[in-house]
């Protein structure tokens, strides 16, 4: 059996979206989508002392109500490092700072040369996965030919992959057609996100849908033991 899953890329996500990626075989980026604004695609959030704050890629999406997201530029490279300023700032006294620092320093100099949002995605997706031992191949649906119809593209790519096994993001039930899947064959599955255990937290309540920067910062190598994709 080879699982699947298809997602649009998020920024630096919470460790949620790192556990479907996980629990799968391939995780394929569907990035050739309408980009949508005021979503996770080029934002997330962190905590600081004054709550949460958000850490928002600027975009270009004047008059480009139908872009892809994978043609959805940069407007300010600036923004990388005023990213990694915010969590230098909010997080020099967790636990991990010291050890994590470094590797977000590189990739926020890396990203702050590219102009697409979803390759600053994809690099920290793929960082992220390093970290944490996610050793699950990441693809792009641009790299599989697409058929027309919300659920009969889906059911597409996972075939295309090879795959017999789809996990959707729960949200998707509100569209997704069961019977396309069983006639095409593949088992579908919804990822639960109940459950997860608290861990550590500065900066007052516990906040279960913060960055995964946040969990790699306050638990550090322990981070897979507070996530479902390591559970055996």
């Amino acid at each position: 059996m080879k699982k699947i899953a298809i997602l649009q890329s998020n920024y630096i996500p919470w460790k949620g979206y790192f556990d479907i990626i996980g629990l799968v075989d391939e995780f394929i980026l569907y990035d050739d989508m309408q980009y949508t604004r005021r979503d996770w695609r080029n934002r997330n959030k962190i905590k600081t002392p004054q709550g949460l704050q958000w850490l928002t890629i600027p975009v270009d999406t004047k008059g480009k109500y139908l872009q892809k997201i994978n043609e959805t530029r940069v407007v300010d490279h600036e923004w990388a490092f005023k990213h990694l300023k915010a969590i230098r700032l909010n997080y020099s006294h967790a636990p991990y700072y010291e050890k994590y620092e470094p590797v977000l320093a590189d990739l926020y100099e890396k990203a702050s040369s590219l102009d697409y949002l979803s390759e600053i995605n994809y690099l920290f997706l793929t960082g992220i996965c390093r970290l944490l031992g996610i050793r699950t191949k990441i693809t792009w649906s641009s790299d599989y030919t697409l058929v027309p119809g919300k659920t009969e593209r889906l059911a597409g790519l996972v075939l295309s992959a090879g795959g017999d096994y789809y996990l959707s993001g729960p949200a998707a039930k509100d569209y997704i057609v069961d019977e396309v899947f069983e006639d095409a064959g593949i088992e579908l599955a919804y990822m639960d996100y109940e459950g997860y255990p608290e861990y550590p937290q500065l900066h007052g309540d516990y906040v279960s849908t913060v960055s995964i920067i946040d969990l790699l910062m306050m638990t550090g190598p322990d981070a897979p033991s507070y996530m479902k994709c390591f559970r055996s």
